[in-house]
């Protein structure tokens, strides 16, 4: 039995659910996503969304957990949006944006160059003191987690010295180099 299934999906003010030929459209005022379905239904009813099972099987059972959250993810996306931010943390390391064009120096001998989706908006800081930091916005949750693990699978962080492009606010795991000898 699916915990996660089972919740209603509450649709807060300004947002509109259409379900048409297994595919769940949502509108809101930051803009419109779908998410097509198989092996469940949905429902909308009187402003909450129910994803219902259509089956015991084991594909149906796992697949009624995942729609919810595919489902729920839309509609917050269409009403409030996402947000992720990554610091260039090293020596050098930068970071500007020209359009949806983000140029990197992280290091190596060349810079690189990363287009970035139309559907995201991205901004870069500066900040002195503090590591150059990297926004990606969108209503799109799978977009947004998509291209900012691209960004950091550019220079993932090392547990030495901690240098590399890691999210705001995560805790690296450090280890200790090797001591001298005598």
């Amino acid at each position: 039995m699916s915990r996660i299934g089972n919740n209603p999906i509450a649709i807060p003010s300004g947002v509109e659910v259409k379900v048409e030929n297994n595919v769940v459209i949502v509108k809101g005022p930051k803009g419109e996503l779908s998410q097509d379905y198989t092996h469940v239904q949905v429902k909308v009813e009187e402003n909450q969304v129910f994803v219902i099972r259509n089956g015991e099987s084991k594909e149906e059972k796992s697949k009624h957990g995942l729609y919810r959250s595919l489902i729920s993810n839309c509609i917050e996306g269409v009403s409030n949006g996402f947000k992720t931010e990554q610091e260039l943390v090293g020596v050098g390391y930068r970071a500007n944006v020209t359009g949806q064009l983000l140029e990197l120096n992280l290091g190596y001998s060349h810079t690189i160059f990363m287009q970035i989706p139309d559907e995201v908006k991205v901004s870069t800081e500066a900040v002195k003191g503090q590591p150059p930091l990297v926004t990606f916005e969108s209503i799109d949750k799978q977009l947004v987690g998509q291209v900012a693990a691209k960004l950091r699978s550019l220079r993932p962080p090392e547990p030495y010295k901690g240098k590399g492009i890691k999210f705001k606010g995560e805790q690296l795991r450090r280890k200790a180099g090797k001591t001298a000898a005598k």
